[in-house]
């Protein structure tokens, strides 16, 4: 299976390509890619709400660009195109600014934007093919201070320096991180526990579950699988207790007290709370879960767009739990996917899922975001964890 087939968008290096109307972004995504993959046209504005386009490129592995509208988008459509626009910086990991001409005020906007996002530019002179770039080179380094590279998509022009940029400017050990690294080393067992209730996708496992997986043998550990009802019987197969047991949040509980005293245990949404968030941050949030009442505000943020179940853990099981401890009247909302309030000053608390479907850099913005209107912010995992007793008693 290619890495086209097999790695999620989440776990992809998200490439933001950025400029005015007709600058070419279009173009460049097809030059970079070799392929046509975005919508290209001589009519400014083509390109409205982002489009997210998933490919491997060589030297950069599996990334998703970010086509995106252009930033000199006009009336009252445009002003909502650019703010969609607005809305990727979150999710970019490196972005590309691109110049057409000597008036760069606009861009030089942006260019303060995404630095203040943290979010490595790398500047492009387009379309080098029709006009002479270098006076427009020289002006960006003696204003900006940045070293752009002059690219033709039609021939394809300074493409192989601008993928060398990219390679450059990678955020330090983009994509070594492991799941579980911190936590096993090579030859421990690890024992998962799964429940298969009616949130399981029949016949297969949801996301977090699969890459645990892969990430363990990535480990060279010994992984068993089990279900809450087999976990007795998969922990007397089993010669000595395992190293490492692993288990749904919901479960958290039951496998506590079947757990062996000598068995670290921790929970998926656990390891993304580390993995994709800030482990502390999200600890310091579910130890304000106690200074909740009945007239708190909570959010409970899913990066899944689901219908929603019976036994769904976000809308239903957290909730209940919520209430039963500290107030039948407490104000509940969830939000799902892409949403997400601008003002965060209202809640008291926001709960948000483990993040398998964001990468890294929108759910450490989303922590942000939070810290910033003072508000705790917590995950799935570490709030089940504390609501049921075992916080202190799980493997961090």
């Amino acid at each position: 299976m290619n890495s086209l087939n097999s790695t999620p968008n989440a776990n992809r290096l998200h490439i933001g390509i950025y400029g005015k109307r007709n600058s070419g972004k279009s173009s460049l995504i097809n030059a970079l890619t070799n392929q046509d993959v975005a919508l290209v046209s001589d009519v400014a504005g083509t390109t409205t709400d982002p489009v997210y386009k998933a490919m491997e490129v060589r030297g950069l592995g599996a990334c998703v660009f970010i086509d995106t509208a252009g930033f000199d988008d006009e009336g009252e459509l445009g002003e909502l195109r650019i703010q969609k626009t607005r809305q990727t910086l979150p999710k970019a990991d490196i972005a590309i600014l691109i110049f057409t001409d000597g008036d760069f005020s606009m861009e030089t906007e942006w260019l303060k934007e995404l630095k203040q996002g943290g979010i490595p530019v790398v500047a492009v002179v387009s379309k080098a093919d029709q006009t002479e770039p270098a006076p427009l080179l020289n002006k960006i380094r003696e204003e900006l201070h940045l070293f752009p590279i002059a690219v033709s998509a039609a021939d394809r022009t300074g493409i192989p320096q601008l993928l060398q940029e990219l390679t450059r400017v990678l955020p330090e050990n983009y994509g070594a991180e492991s799941i579980t690294g911190r936590l096993v080393k090579e030859g421990d067992v690890v024992l998962l526990v799964m429940p298969q209730d009616r949130e399981a996708p029949k016949g297969r496992l949801i996301l977090p579950q699969v890459q645990t997986i892969r990430d363990l043998l990535d480990n060279r550990c010994i992984s068993i699988n089990a279900t809450p009802d087999t976990m007795e019987a998969a922990l007397a197969a089993l010669k000595t207790p395992p190293d490492l047991i692993i288990t749904d949040s919901q479960a958290f509980k039951t496998v506590y007290e079947k757990a062996p005293k000598e068995s670290r245990l921790t929970s998926f949404s656990v390891l993304f709370a580390a993995h994709k968030g800030d482990l502390e941050a999200f600890v310091r949030g579910a130890n304000a879960v106690e200074q909740l009442n009945n007239q708190s505000r909570v959010l409970i943020a899913e990066a899944c767009t689901h219908a929603p179940l019976s036994e769904d853990i976000g809308r239903v099981k957290i909730p209940a739990l919520l209430r039963k401890k500290y107030g039948a009247d407490m104000d509940i909302q969830v939000v799902s996917g892409a949403s997400f309030p601008e003002d965060l000053r209202s809640y008291d608390l926001i709960v948000h899922c483990g993040g398998c479907m964001f990468n890294r850099k929108y759910l450490l913005s989303r922590i942000a975001r939070a810290e910033d209107a003072g508000v705790p912010i917590t995950n799935y995992g570490v709030l089940l964890a504390k609501l049921n007793g075992i916080l202190d008693h799980i493997t961090l």
